[in-house]
């Protein structure tokens, strides 16, 4: 539900942390993807690089990119951008986080989990936007919530030299907080290495 003194509280003492999040993929979800049956759990790597509101460039040409934001609030418990839809209905606002693999020690093509991380005060709709560099995109159409979400886009196949983008823009509802996202890259399934 929407909270007018929280999302406007210039001094938000609120600690976010990865485990307030829905995730929109779960362990099973990841196996669904594999297609098989696992004899073991997926293994998790750390993220290549999160973008936060304070740690905003990445390597090479890694970058966020936000638009329309009301607030952007580094000195937060947990730093924050604020975005309100009522305040700018002429266009929709967004977070975009541009990424180059090259940078991370790519020299193939690969595939990458980018995993934003946001709260909606009251119902808000979401749309995806990415450009794999030549790979496929694997995205919901559009995802609707209220409260902590991660919502997810997967760019497969993509070019070490490419320079991509996944995004999410806000299509209807209120206000709403990005914290940060990670680009990663999937899970890993050791019984796959077993069974061949």
């Amino acid at each position: 539900m929407f909270d007018a003194e929280r999302s406007t509280d210039a001094f938000d003492d609120r600690v976010v942390s990865a485990a307030d999040f829905t995730q929109d993929l779960t362990d099973d979800d990841w196996r669904e993807r594999a297609r098989a049956e696992r004899l073991f759990g997926p293994l998790f790597f750390p993220p290549l690089e999160v973008l936060t509101p304070v740690h905003t460039v990445g390597r090479g040409r890694t970058n966020l990119t936000t638009v329309r934001n009301t607030v952007f609030q580094t000195d937060a418990a947990t730093p924050r951008a604020s975005f309100d839809r009522t305040v700018s209905p002429d266009r929709d606002p967004a977070v975009s986080v541009h990424f180059q693999p090259s940078a991370y020690g790519a020299t193939g093509p690969g595939t990458y989990v980018f995993r934003f991380q946001i709260e909606a005060f009251g119902r808000a709709t979401f749309v995806p936007n990415a450009f794999a560099g030549g790979g496929t995109v694997d995205a919901p159409g559009q995802i609707r919530f209220e409260g902590l979400h991660t919502i997810t886009i997967t760019l497969r196949n993509v070019p070490a030299n490419a320079e991509t983008f996944a995004s999410w823009s806000q299509t209807d509802g209120g206000a709403w907080n990005w914290f940060s996202t990670s680009i990663s890259t999937p899970p890993f399934f050791p019984d796959l290495v077993l069974e061949q």
